[in-house]
């Protein structure tokens, strides 16, 4: 089969940008003036989540000595539902991926499962809360605002939602998923999250909104009775600011790498096409993909390949970094089994290029739009089949970096990185497993 040849473009994107991110963070909460419903000793627990957010641990860092300044004590909690196998050690584990620690933050970190119920909703739906959070004086919520990978809404990703699934910890990401088959998700959203705001003192929120580069652009604090249409707003610049696939259609997409540290479900559905159906874009939702192909899980995602499903092939190095029991945790409490159904993979890439092209139309394989990235969070820089070649250098939002040249390819017949190395995921061994039982 002639592959097609491949040049790389760079995108032109805004890019809004907070220089000062502890500095900023400092000025936000003096705003608030939260010294008007602190006393002196009193605990406040800090939500910290499992997304790869830039400068979160300066971030969070930055919380706990306001709070400190304020003669507050502060403690961290894992708000992040199932993720980290649904243990408390898991979590922790997963935080310290990002530099968040006890000695770091200069703050202890409280994490268990137990959760409080505090109430039911009018649907019926038990209010999960993390039981050391609610053991604490005050909350203060931190999270990024940005467009959910399932649900579309006023409001999605961001405070609201750390409320429910984060500090709802397994138990409680298990019932709101559930309830999500009877009821909308944002009637979920706002039943839950009113209910814990009557039970709970939730103090300040701390609003986080990315640029398309993959840095902070915005961080303001807000009062629990500003978050609900506050984030509608903020929710409209952060789908304003996400990164964008430079063209609206591809035959074959290679993603390099995906984790939980990117995307809630591995790969950002946003990006790539898929938010409303598997494997295909739904009528008005662009771009149109035909067939994704998956290379690496990330180091930070610790085998979780949530969302895997969405693919159509991976390559073998996928299945001897999964965690099949995490992924499988994961996928069911969000309700969501297809997320950890295993893709077509070959022992080779090469092998499973030419699957994938041999799968999408009429077309000539050396003539196919292939597209390749990082990973959803990282599109400013992307590799392109030639027959973009043209279109790219007529648009001023596209910056041509190099010709066009063959695909190359190593000893093994594995692709040759164009964009660094992808294998720097453990190995947990599903292959292995898998093979012995083939054999």
């Amino acid at each position: 089969m002639q592959f097609p040849r491949m040049f790389r473009l760079r995108q032109k994107f805004p890019r809004p940008r907070v220089e000062d991110v502890p500095g900023t963070v400092h000025l936000q909460l003096h705003k608030l003036h939260l010294e008007r419903f602190l006393r002196p000793g009193q605990e406040v627990a800090i939500t910290a989540g499992s997304r790869g957010i830039a400068h979160i641990d300066q971030i969070l860092r930055a919380v706990v000595d306001h709070l400190k300044s304020l003669g507050a004590k502060p403690f961290l909690v894992p708000a992040m539902g199932s993720h980290g196998g649904g243990t408390a050690q898991g979590q922790l584990q997963v935080l310290a991926t990002y530099g968040i620690t006890p000695e770091r933050m200069g703050c202890p970190i409280r994490a268990t499962m137990e959760t409080v119920v505090l109430c039911q909703t009018p649907e019926g739906i038990p209010v999960h809360f993390d039981r050391y959070a609610y053991e604490a004086d005050h909350v203060v919520v931190v999270g990024r605002v940005k467009p959910h990978t399932d649900f579309v809404g006023e409001i999605e990703s961001g405070l609201m939602k750390m409320m429910l699934i984060g500090l709802g910890k397994h138990e409680g990401a298990k019932v709101y998923h559930r309830a999500i088959q009877d009821y909308s998700f944002g009637q979920i959203l706002r039943s839950v999250a009113h209910r814990v705001m009557q039970s709970v003192s939730i103090l300040a929120g701390v609003a986080i909104v990315e640029n398309p580069y993959d840095e902070t652009a915005l961080i303001e604090a807000l009062l629990p009775q500003q978050f609900e249409e506050r984030e509608k707003q903020l929710l409209r610049l952060a789908r304003e600011w996400m990164p964008r696939l430079p063209f609206a259609r591809a035959d074959v997409l290679i993603v390099d790498q995906i984790g939980k540290n990117i995307s809630g479900s591995g790969m950002d559905t946003n990006v790539v096409g898929r938010k409303l159906l598997w494997h295909q874009a739904a009528e008005d939702e662009w771009p149109k993909i035909k067939r994704i192909w998956i290379r690496s899980l990330t180091p930070q995602t610790h085998g979780n390949a949530a969302g895997i499903g969405g693919a159509e092939f991976i390559s073998r190095r996928v299945l001897e970094q999964i965690d099949l029991r995490v992924t499988k945790i994961n996928c069911l409490t969000g309700g969501g089994p297809v997320g950890a159904m295993l893709p077509v993979w070959f022992d080779t890439e090469r092998e499973i290029l030419q699957a994938a092209l041999s799968t999408v139309g009429l077309v000539p394989p050396c003539q196919a739009k292939v597209m390749w990235i990082r990973n959803t969070l990282e599109v400013a820089e992307v590799e392109c089949s030639e027959v973009y070649w043209e279109e790219a250098q007529r648009r001023e939002d596209l910056e041509v970096l190099s010709e066009p040249s063959p695909l190359g390819w190593d000893e093994h017949g594995n692709l040759e990185n164009r964009f660094g190395p992808v294998d720097e995921a453990p190995r947990l061994g599903l292959l292995p497993e898998l093979t012995h039982k083939t054999h």
